[in-house]
């Protein structure tokens, strides 16, 4: 089996492995809509302090304020964050088109390759975005608080890769949760939640 195949064979498992933990994030929620784990309230808290790419402190304060979307993803991402990434353009493009907003912010898992600077460059291109990283135990905090799914995944070359949780997740202006956008959501299901959030 060839090097690539090899890759290609541990991106198939890590997109099953995501769509799995999206199923299950989903399913948390009662039949009724009612909230039994109490995430609208909990999600997002907790004690975590990160740096962003424009130099400020990433805390749960971040989540109030505006129209919030946190994703988790990292910079060597073969797929999952560059395709998340150009679905938030779009989302940026019609929102600003009816003269509403999102800040969203792209949370690394993998600090050791992320620093502040790589971010910047890594996020530049899509408008509203700001990136997010710190020091693995800071890191690994932010993942408890937003209940987030990381694994560093070894390959055959002594790199490695990263499986994480790739839905991007939905806070009010009160800094409470409101829903996830599963990865590869069509964009106006997407947008449909984003702006029931806004309006409501």
């Amino acid at each position: 089996m060839t090097r690539n195949m090899k890759r290609a064979g541990i991106a198939l498992w890590a997109a099953v492995l995501v769509a799995f933990a999206a199923v299950v994030w989903l399913q948390l929620a009662a039949p009724d809509g009612s909230d039994p784990l109490n995430l609208t309230d909990t999600l997002g808290q907790g004690d975590y302090a990160l740096t962003t790419t424009e130099g400020e402190t990433f805390t749960a304060e971040n989540l109030k304020g505006g129209a919030t979307a946190v994703f988790f993803g990292f910079t060597h991402c073969p797929e999952v964050c560059p395709t998340t990434l150009g679905d938030v353009s779009l989302w940026q493009e019609a929102l600003a088109a009816d003269g509403q907003a999102l800040n969203v912010y792209f949370v690394t898992v993998d600090p050791e390759r992320d620093t502040v600077d790589t971010l910047r460059d890594y996020v530049s291109w899509v408008p509203g975005v700001t990136g997010v990283s710190g020091t693995p135990e800071q890191v690994k905090a932010a993942e408890a608080a937003f209940r987030i799914y990381a694994r560093q995944v070894p390959l055959d070359d002594g790199g490695y890769t990263m499986d994480h949780s790739a839905s991007v997740l939905l806070f009010d202006d009160q800094g409470r949760f409101y829903e996830p956008i599963g990865y590869q959501e069509g964009t106006d299901r997407a947008l449909a939640k984003i702006r029931r959030m806004i309006e409501s």
